[in-house]
């Protein structure tokens, strides 16, 4: 049993209140705002050099670089939502670099068994036709040109078989747990 510290109940209690409510908000509207992921992220620079020093700011700008900056190439190619980049980009300032790297390999894990699950479920439920016509894009034709019509924001979030922040919070749990006695704060 790892000794409880000052260090650990902030990092537990920061991160596990930020996961769970930016789960319960993107499940909730399909939105993570900024005024709940920007303080996270100053609070977590702040926590990192309170307690880890340069090395602890230095460890988090690489997990920010990986988190952020992995889902920031997602949305930009149309793979995401921006809230999801901001959730990663705050998280993994508390987690730095090798925890943001098990929580993205073990939500991504996540996010796929949930949506062969919640597909599968669909097709058993209400066949193919209409799953077809909920979670694919439509292509829809306009004008004689025959242009496709740009899907919107809404449309595209209807689509959506999950939202990414559930995964993101099970798998950080998950991974918090599994590391704690490993966590090097609690080795000193």
């Amino acid at each position: 049993m790892p000794e409880i510290t000052v260090q650990l109940v902030v990092f537990v209690v920061c991160v596990g209140l930020f996961t769970a409510v930016a789960a319960v908000m993107d499940i909730r509207t399909r939105r993570i705002p900024n005024k709940l992921t920007v303080p996270v992220f100053g609070l977590g620079l702040v926590y990192q050099l309170a307690f880890n020093h340069l090395p602890g700011l230095a460890d988090a700008g690489l997990a920010f670089l990986l988190g952020f900056g992995l889902l920031f190439v997602l949305w930009m190619i149309g793979g995401g939502g921006g809230g999801d980049v901001k959730l990663m980009g705050a998280l993994s300032v508390w987690l730095g670099f090798r925890l943001t790297l098990l929580v993205l390999v073990s939500s991504t894990v996540f996010v796929i068994l949930a949506t062969a699950a919640a597909v599968l479920w669909e097709l058993l439920t209400r066949g193919l036709k209409r799953t077809k016509r909920k979670f694919l894009a439509t292509g829809k034709q306009v004008s004689k040109k025959k242009r496709a019509v740009k899907e919107t924001v809404d449309q595209k979030g209807k689509r959506r078989v999950m939202a990414y922040a559930l995964p993101v919070a099970v798998a950080t749990w998950c991974v918090v747990i599994y590391k704690l006695p490993a966590f090097p704060f609690l080795q000193q």
